[in-house]
């Protein structure tokens, strides 16, 4: 049996308690056919991750974190799109245990190559938020290349505004792009970014 260190919670207390999140050595759970073993270099902190530890229940420990990058160890027997040594980053799945953890599995279909021109840092803290970004205007929205008219961004210099901007700014030729910024520092950022 095979461990490794990560950070959950047994009960749902206030983050504000010393108890509220705890570290455990956990079993690794065996490779299905086509999962990764990823050594997690970084994570990234999202709403879902506070509403989880807040509301939903431990189960007896349960393991925080969605988005992660990292260095894939292991693969399973159908695996094809990945190999040990590759560096990859994807945002994990609500039914399996969270990324917040030294060696994570996760499936190579929601995983992707980690740009070679980010960090690990900078690469786990996009995929909800891009996810999110990319749901929104192009599942919900139905934007598409031949979309005409205005496109209005409220929050846009957060996560998924700014990725927001960017998609539209690559993406959406056609679509003139408002966005609302809080100061003249980040209206600046948002007019870099397509708006």
């Amino acid at each position: 049996m095979r461990t490794t260190t990560a950070i959950g919670y047994e009960n749902n207390l206030p983050i504000s308690d010393p108890n509220s999140l705890g570290t455990r050595e956990i079993e690794v759970p065996p490779l299905g056919p086509h999962d990764l073993l990823v050594e997690v270099e970084a994570v990234s902190v999202n709403p879902v991750d506070t509403k989880q530890r807040k509301g939903a229940p431990s189960g007896g420990f349960r393991v925080l974190g969605f988005d992660a990058a990292g260095t894939v160890r292991e693969v399973g027997s159908a695996v094809t799109l990945f190999a040990p040594g590759d560096e990859v980053f994807y945002a994990g799945t609500i039914d399996r245990p969270g990324t917040n953890q030294r060696f994570h599995v996760v499936d190579e279909r929601i995983t992707g190559h980690k740009p070679t021109s980010l960090s690990f840092t900078d690469a786990a803290s996009i995929p909800l938020t891009a996810i999110t970004a990319w749901e929104s205007l192009f599942d919900r929205l139905l934007l598409n290349e031949e979309s005409r008219g205005t496109l209005l961004v409220v929050g846009a210099t957060g996560g998924v505004g700014s990725v927001m901007l960017q998609l539209a700014e690559a993406l959406l030729p056609g679509v003139t792009v408002i966005a609302t910024a809080s100061n003249s520092e980040r209206a600046t950022w948002a007019r870099d970014l397509g708006a």
